[in-house]
């Protein structure tokens, strides 16, 4: 019976530790995939540089990320990295048959060194490094056989072999244990192993991580929990987690600061221990994890807690000032509105009401009739209320009574004695109390419009802001029947995702135009420069305003995060407090936005997903953050980019005339805004806006000389340096200096071929002045001239007419003189009286005198002197009686014309015609006459 009841106990304890993990509040989860970083799925260790930048041994390579870029360099080898430990400006590395450092180039790019190479060391066939520690200036590398130890100072090399598996190394107080299967734990002292301790519990489980805690040695095993040394006795610590620790795996494991210890199971995900041992949180695949498969743990110097997972890299910020509430078993919906009652905590949604009792960690659960939308949550009179669309409920002991049922209900406002007025979808209604029993008294008649915002003013008016109609002033009769006079207020424009609301006694209207508020003497609302810092138009997000009454903050909602102003404590005047979430973790039902007080500077925020707890108290401004310039890119336009250097001041030929650069911020907490800003001075002076790419590209730069600066905004605060880089950009070949001094002598060239051409152009212009005067004497002596050839060509063409005429004469009379001699010679040949031969004879004979072809001939030339010259020139096997027949067809003389001239026949005229023809070749459709006349 008793171990009945033992077995109950210990499976009650179990049940007692492992709360519902699958409903809980948990810390901000930044989640880093093979995708996002290219690099294995795998990551076994994890280490930060003094920059901050963070390195991580990866199944493909060393990863590096420096807050806004993740770089891989790969494994020499191409085997997966084992260990990564930062020192200095060195990333030491080990893997499989080899161990070394990088080292930044000047490019920004890390280079490797190995050790193995360089020391000539003959490694096992199958050895890799596991672990790497720094102690006293030495640095140790731990594969499974040995521990290298390598001095920093003078590059010496010493091996310690082990006899089993060497499964731990670390450096306990200054002090550096390890664990080998076979023996136990050592210590190492003046460079040789020393026995601590040969219990069996080092001999038969692996240990996770050796620690100093309570000036004592604690050791934790991978299956069997926590042990510690005391009096060179090994103890078992007795903590409230190890019945939760005793069928777990644990691979890894970190102390931090603080004290928490963090434990990275096999497949239970990372466990968060009290430094007194109780689990405090448990984080795995279902509340946020990318993987239960811890294989690393490492704090980095701003208590982030970095996950190096079986697949994938998470980043757990323990010590953030918010914690996500994440529910994987059920989907609350979209949260409007919540409130602390009777020890538990409420939740409004758009799928109902839900409750659990506050501060436990149990999964919340849906107040029966309550589904659909809940718009608000009041406690009025000691009675919760809340508002529905199903209408009006009053709850009590998680439950609900439904007491109006009618068109939805918005909000509610006390106006005591028993009375409570609300905002309907149609208007406003009046709840009273009876027999302490609330229920409807009567609907406020004259006015039927919606009243999701509406607030009782110290006048006695009620005001009621409607998103798409205005701001309405409403006089209610005593009784609260109906209202008396409704004024539409026009100081102010209505506005959507604007409300009205009551903060400190005053009546406050908020808009995407500012915060306004109303002034009871002149009846109108003025713009308070003040309270509009709350919701500045260029990060609006909407107009509603929440007034805490535990602390009088006024909280707005902006795209940069939550502001709230509170109380001045030595004066009146607010104060405005800026909380830098990105708007992605706190993103609610636009208009519809809730914050409730929880307990001393703790406040819940719905979101659509859930909820976040912010703990102003935990809130570190931070400051002493710095900016680095990673990597700068240079390229001539269509080409390759290339590594430029960062060491140093760079000249940049001409055509490479396009810079590339990337800069960031080494800071990790994913719940701030990074926001980067530059300018390019030589290139423009003004700040460029803040933006989240952390990268800029300037194409096409002209020569000069630049400095790039680059500055950031860290959650809300500027980086404590600005980087600079400057470089410059050589002039093209054709504003070199030599080509300048060509320049130079070419324009003393044109200057002085200017003065010898001006100076000729001047002597030429005198010159023609000069000629233009002689020519104009010439021209007149021309003038004369001309009058004179002008007359003499007058007097030759009236000669050439007179000569024509004579020819014309001539040949006239020649031919009438032919025509009648042959007229007489016919008369007398054909009279047969008597014998005419002798006047026969002397009539041929003076027909054919060569007399008259003498005298045509001297006037046709006077007439035409060159033609018969072109003739003969043309045609040299004419005779001289084809000349004549050519110059008589000068004359354009028919055939019958010609005939007496020739003393032959007209038909013999044709057949000279026709031999004269072939003699000058002439075409069968050429006519001679033409030819003769065109020549």
């Amino acid at each position: 019976m008793k171990r009945c009841l033992h077995t109950v106990f210990i499976i009650a304890a179990i049940l007692a530790t492992v709360v519902d993990f699958y409903a809980q509040e948990v810390p901000p989860i930044d989640i880093f995939t093979s995708e996002d970083y290219g690099g294995g799925n795998q990551n076994w260790s994890i280490s930060q540089a003094v920059n901050k930048n963070i390195y991580v041994a990866n199944n493909k390579g060393l990863l590096e990320y420096n807050g806004a870029n993740w770089q891989l360099y790969p494994t020499p080898n191409e085997t997966i990295m084992r260990s990564v430990m930062c020192i200095e400006n060195k990333v030491f590395t080990g893997f499989f048959r080899d161990f070394g450092f990088w080292k930044k180039n000047k490019y920004g790019f890390l280079a490797y060194t190995s050790l193995v190479e360089k020391k000539g060391i003959q490694m096992f066939e199958d050895e890799q490094i596991w672990e790497i520690i720094e102690s006293d200036g030495w640095i140790l590398f731990k594969s499974l056989q040995r521990i290298y130890l390598y001095n920093l100072k003078n590059n010496s090399l010493k091996i310690l072999e082990g006899t089993g598996v060497l499964a731990k190394i670390s450096k306990v107080n200054d002090v550096v244990y390890f664990q080998d299967l076979e023996k136990g734990v050592f210590k190492i002292e003046n460079g040789a192993p020393v026995l601590v301790s040969s219990n069996t519990v080092f001999k038969k489980n692996k240990l996770t991580e050796i620690f100093y805690k309570e000036e004592k040695v604690f050791f934790l095993t991978q299956k069997q929990g926590f042990y510690f040394l005391e009096k060179n006795l090994l103890k078992k610590w007795n903590i409230p987690a190890n019945s939760y620790l005793q069928n777990k795996t644990i691979y890894s494991a970190e102390v931090l600061d603080n004290g928490t210890i963090i434990l990275g199971s096999i497949s239970n995900g990372v466990i968060s221990l009290k430094s007194t041992g109780e689990i405090d949180t448990q984080i795995n695949q279902n509340l946020g994890l990318s993987n239960n498969t811890v294989l690393g743990v490492f704090e980095d110097v701003d208590k982030n807690i970095w996950l190096g997972l079986d697949n994938g890299i998470n980043l757990v910020n323990f010590d953030s000032f918010l914690t996500i509430y994440v529910n994987q078993k059920a989907f609350l919906g979209t949260i409007y509105t919540a409130i602390i009652f009777e020890g538990s905590l409420y939740l409004g949604t758009n799928q109902g009401l839900f409750y659990k009792k506050y501060k436990s960690k149990d999964s919340f659960k849906l107040v029966k009739g309550t589904q659909g939308q809940v718009w608000s949550l009041r406690v009025i009179d000691e009675t919760l209320f809340c508002g529905h669309d199903s209408g009006t409920f009053v709850v009590k002991n998680r439950k609900a009574d439904l007491i109006f049922k009618a068109q939805g209900t918005w909000d509610f406002k006390s106006l005591g004695k028993n009375l409570i007025i609300q905002g309907n979808y149609d208007g406003l209604y009046i709840l009273e109390k009876e027999k302490n029993t609330w229920g409807l008294r009567n609907k406020i008649k004259g006015f039927t419009n919606s009243a999701k915002y509406f607030i009782l003013a110290k006048d006695g008016d009620v005001f009621v802001n409607h998103e798409y109609k205005g701001v309405y002033k409403l006089e209610i009769d005593s009784l609260y029947t109906s209202v008396l006079k409704t004024v539409k207020d026009t100081s102010v424009e209505k506005g959507i995702h604007s409300s009205i609301l009551e903060h400190k006694k005053d009546v406050f209207y908020a808009s995407k135009k500012g915060v306004f508020k109303y002034n009871f003497e002149k009846s109108m609302f003025v713009l308070d420069s003040i309270y509009s810092a709350l919701i500045p138009q260029d990060i609006f997000v909407s107009g509603k305003l929440i007034s805490d009454e535990y602390s009088n903050k006024l909280w707005s909602f902006t795209n940069e995060g939550l502001r709230f102003l509170k109380p001045g404590k030595l004066s009146d005047e607010a104060t405005l407090v800026s909380i830098p979430i990105k708007k992605a973790l706190f993103r609610g039902p636009v208009g519809f936005e809730s914050i409730i007080h929880l307990e001393n500077e703790k406040y819940l925020i719905g979101t659509i997903t859930g909820y976040l707890v912010v703990d102003l108290n935990q809130i570190t401004w931070i400051d002493n953050l710095e900016i680095n310039i990673t990597h700068i890119f240079n390229y001539e336009l269509n080409e390759a980019r290339k590594n430029s250097y960062l060491d140093r001041e760079v000249r940049y030929d001409n055509k490479v005339n396009n810079l590339e650069f990337f800069y960031s911020v080494p800071y990790f907490d994913k719940t701030s805004n990074i926001l980067f800003q530059h300018k390019l001075e030589g290139y423009n002076s003004t700040w460029s806006a803040f933006e989240s790419s952390n990268s800029t590209l300037f194409e096409n730069l002209p020569f000069g000389g630049y400095k790039f600066k680059v500055r950031s905004l860290v959650a809300g605060n500027l980086t404590s340096n600005v980087a600079e880089f400057k470089f410059s950009i050589e002039k093209p070949w054709f504003l070199s200096n030599i080509a300048v001094s060509c320049y130079a002598m070419l324009l003393l060239t044109l200057i002085f071929t200017w003065y010898v051409l001006s100076k000729k152009y001047y002597n030429r212009k005198q010159e023609k002045v000069l000629f233009k005067a002689q020519k104009e004497l010439e021209l007149k002596e021309l003038e004369s001239s001309q009058k004179i050839i002008k007359l003499n060509n007058d007097k030759l063409r009236s000669d050439i007419e007179s000569k024509n005429r004579e020819l014309a004469t001539s040949t006239m009379s020649i031919i009438k003189k032919n025509e009648f001699l042959n007229s007489i010679k016919n008369e007398l040949l054909e009279s047969k009286e008597k014998d005419f031969s002798k006047v026969v004879k002397i009539i041929d004979k003076n027909l054919n005198n060569t007399d008259d072809w003498k005298l045509f001939q001297e006037a046709f030339n006077n007439a035409d002197r060159k033609f018969l010259d072109k003739l003969k020139e043309k045609h040299p096997g004419l005779t001289p009686n084809d000349l004549r027949l050519c110059a008589y067809l000068r004359l354009n003389l028919s055939s019958k014309e010609i005939a007496p001239l020739l003393n032959i026949s007209p038909r013999s005229v044709e057949v000279k015609r026709y031999r004269l023809r072939k003699k000058m070749a002439l075409a069968h459709d050429a006519n001679l006459t033409n030819y003769i006349l065109e020549l």
